[in-house]
């Protein structure tokens, strides 16, 4: 078991007060806070090794170049990836969504068809939307049943002829549905085709081994891993990226320029046009540190005691309504109480210090399905604690008395 007291040291935020209310931090699905040692990374770059990295032959851009390949490797270790050359550095999961969307979209043709699920974030709805600008293809959508588990037989039955790419969720971020991606991948190769998931919801909480899962592509963020903002990760198979062309063009993606013609250098490099964010790429790595110190696997059993917990004490309020109860869930909890909106909840919540999230969570699809507008979202991590939970239940106890 985690040492909760040591864990919220390297958290001084969490000593924050919110007017005069000592904050309770349940927002870590949009964004979790970042250790004092991650911080300490960041200095470290900008103090001593600041200087841009694959291109100098000087001591600082070596040091700089090596701190970027290190993140890059324990990342690799982190997924499992066969590779480093799998492992494609980006702004945060949307961009490396957006990058299969438009260099595997050149691939396909009119009338071919893309399967998603209802649950999915916006980031792997609109930029395949993007994509039938140019291309004429459909989307195809899973749908989910009361607890939020994905319909499997729908799923199956959507293949066809047309079917070329699945983009699904590992888990949802506002049921917290852990979805069956080794089904789903198995399914989809059954049939010839790739399937990227989105795992900006599942790598601070779970252990990935894409090799296992065997997805042709696995997208993240640092920012919900305790890490920097701006920093993300596309793994993809070195046999598709190998086919793909560059998401955009400038300098180190290169392997030689002229005004006739241009060639690309070597995987991952091809897909990192620019100077990267190497200052927190670097302090990426000391994130991955952090967790492998406490322990994945403690910080998921810690995860699934709270939402135990604030599922035992919510559930005790009249009028909630909780959105998402499948088996083995995610550590978020999507509720509505009463006829209260979620924006006077959580607005009132956080005038008694807690930091939840109302609205769309940016799954306006998924909210049209379950006939609601929005929800507020509590969403846990490894610095939360049991004490937070019955707070935060005493605390919408009151509101939900307030604006009844």
């Amino acid at each position: 078991m985690i040492d909760i007291n040591k864990i919220r040291e390297d958290f001084p935020i969490l000593k924050r007060e919110i007017g005069d209310k000592l904050l309770v931090y349940l927002d870590s699905a949009a964004t979790s806070q970042t250790p004092r040692q991650v911080v300490e990374a960041i200095n470290e770059m900008y103090y001593r090794h600041k200087a841009n990295v694959h291109r100098g032959v000087h001591t600082m851009s070596l040091e700089a170049t090596d701190m970027v390949e290190l993140t890059r490797e324990k990342v690799r270790r982190w997924i499992n990836a066969e590779s480093t050359e799998e492992v494609v550095f980006t702004r945060g999961t949307t961009e490396g969504i957006n990058l299969v969307a438009s260099s595997m979209g050149e691939m396909f043709a009119n009338g071919d068809e893309i399967i998603l699920t209802v649950m999915e974030h916006h980031s792997n709805i609109v930029p395949w939307q993007l994509l039938q600008r140019h291309k004429r293809i459909r989307l195809r959508v899973v749908p989910i049943d009361g607890e939020g588990n994905l319909n499997m037989a729908a799923y199956e039955d959507m293949f066809t002829e047309n079917t070329r790419f699945v983009a699904v969720t590992h888990v949802s971020n506002v049921l917290g549905t852990v979805n069956p991606v080794n089904d789903i991948v198995s399914i989809a190769h059954r049939h010839g085709v790739p399937v990227l998931v989105d795992g900006a919801q599942a790598t601070p909480h779970m252990r990935v081994d894409v090799r296992a899962m065997d997805c042709d592509f696995y997208a993240f963020s640092s920012h919900k891993m305790y890490g920097p903002s701006g920093v993300g990760v596309l793994y993809g198979k070195k046999r598709w990226l190998s086919r793909m062309t560059p998401y955009q063009g400038g300098g180190e993606m290169i392997g030689n320029v002229s005004f006739e013609k241009t060639t690309f250098a070597e995987l991952p490099f091809k897909f990192e046009a620019g100077t990267p964010d190497f200052v927190d790429v670097a302090a990426f790595g000391a994130a991955i540190d952090y967790i492998e110190s406490v322990g994945i696997e403690e910080i998921s059993a810690h995860e699934r005691r709270l939402l135990r917990l604030a599922t035992e004490e919510l559930t005790k309020i009249d009028g909630m309504r909780i959105f998402g109860t499948s088996a083995g869930k995610g550590a978020v909890l999507s509720f509505l109480v009463g006829t209260a909106s979620a924006y006077d909840v959580g607005l009132l919540l956080d005038k008694l210090g807690f930091a939840v999230r109302t609205g769309h969570h940016c799954a306006q699809p998924l909210m049209t399905s379950l006939g609601i507008q929005g929800t507020v979202r509590a969403s846990f991590a490894v610095y939360n604690t049991e004490d937070e939970v019955r707070r935060l239940a005493a605390a919408v106890g009151r509101v939900s008395a307030m604006l009844s």
